[in-house]
């Protein structure tokens, strides 16, 4: 009885998870969320700005960055951007410093000490009164920081996450797959609760005054540093999906894999940081910050309870069913790819291979965190040739 049981908790948990969840707080959202976007501010209102982009051994994209925020469309005078470098032993330096006299201002760090670091130094440096945070490979629409900023007109607001769009390396087009799309409608529900989880590194902006300072060794400070800072003042964290920015998407499965272990190592320290959110007086973030990261994180583990029991149930014709589904998914899985199976059949495969492979990276990633003491340094985001 007690085996059974395991076994289909496990199957509900993990509908729950991937299924309900979304349905939940998307309805949720609808019913008791803020539709209306703000308006824009007039060029008198608008804040003043610092754009903070960290960068390591960037030489391939630190001049197309920089040209890309010089071409930002906000007042010059209320815009500051800062190149952060960490123990850069490249050209990105020289370069970045090729642009001083159009208003770059280069931060040199000597010795590598990883991104919190970096970001901790940097915002004690920063005039803006809006933090907006980037990396060296992320390439902004022109009208970004004033779409973002206009959150800010309400005192509500701490942190505004945009919405950033993967490219594929090999054809220049749009690779946003139906994962990414996924993840994103539950950021925007979440959002309309004014209970987003964290931000993307590449696109958010964050009141000055609020950012905290992060321990050395944080793995995902764009998760962190939002979360800490509405733990501290209460502020919302919003989601805008017109604020677009564009990035490669990983040119391989192995690089994206790495970056996913490290992500889920990251999620796992930042679960015992931030626990304090699982306090029911953080409501609508209390409830997303269970059902979308503890319980997601937790998902691989009874994805192996309900597989370890059903092989325990076999003597009944259910079981045995529900068994053998089980063992032909994660072949279907496996081997789908390799198949090069196109059209509706094959983005079935990608997405249930994207499934397992997730889940995967989580396990590993929780089992570095719980063994392997890792460092807030940060390895260069891999790129095409």
């Amino acid at each position: 009885m007690l085996i059974q049981s395991l076994f289909w908790f496990s199957l509900l948990f993990i509908l729950y998870v991937y299924v309900l969840y979304p349905l939940i707080i998307k309805t949720c959202s609808y019913l008791f969320g803020t539709h209306q976007q703000p308006q824009y501010l007039k060029e008198v209102e608008l804040p003043t700005v610092s754009l903070v982009i960290a960068a390591y051994n960037e030489e391939q994209v630190i001049e197309q960055r920089i040209m890309n925020a010089l071409e930002l469309d906000y007042p010059s005078d209320k815009l500051e951007i800062i190149i952060a470098t960490d123990g850069c032993t490249d050209k990105t330096i020289a370069i970045a410093n090729n642009y001083s006299s159009q208003g770059i201002s280069v931060l040199i760090f000597e010795s590598r000490r990883g991104k919190p670091s970096v970001i901790n130094d940097t915002i004690k440096k920063a005039q803006g009164d809006i933090i907006v945070m980037s990396d060296a490979n992320t390439m902004m629409n022109p009208n970004v920081i004033k779409t973002l900023v206009r959150w800010f007109r309400d005192p509500t607001v701490g942190t505004v996450c945009g919405c950033l769009k993967l490219i594929d390396p090999t054809n220049n087009k749009n690779a946003d797959g139906i994962y990414w799309t996924y993840e994103n409608e539950i950021k925007k529900s979440e959002g309309k609760l004014r209970a987003l989880l964290g931000a993307n590194g590449a696109i958010y902006a964050i009141r000055r005054e609020i950012v905290p300072v992060i321990p050395s060794d944080t793995l995902i400070d764009d998760f962190t540093i939002p979360l800490l800072a509405k733990i501290k003042t209460g502020a919302g964290i919003v989601y805008d999906e017109t604020a677009i920015a564009y990035e490669e998407s990983s040119p391989n499965v192995k690089s994206e894999f790495y970056r996913r272990v490290r992500i889920s190592s990251g999620g796992a320290q930042a679960v015992t940081r931030l626990a304090t959110l699982l306090s029911p007086r953080y409501g609508w973030t209390c409830y997303a910050f269970l059902s979308h990261k503890i319980m997601r994180w937790a998902s691989p583990f009874f994805l192996l309870i309900a597989l370890i029991t059903n092989a325990m149930l076999l003597s009944t014709s259910l079981y045995t069913m529900t068994f053998s589904f089980q063992l032909l998914f994660y072949s279907f899985c496996f081997l789908g790819n390799s198949l090069n199976i196109t059209g509706t059949i094959g983005r079935i495969i990608r997405v249930a291979n994207l499934f397992v492979y997730v889940n995967i990276a989580v396990l590993i990633g929780t089992f570095k965190w719980l063994t392997i003491h890792q460092s807030g340094m940060w390895d260069r985001t891999a790129r095409s040739a």
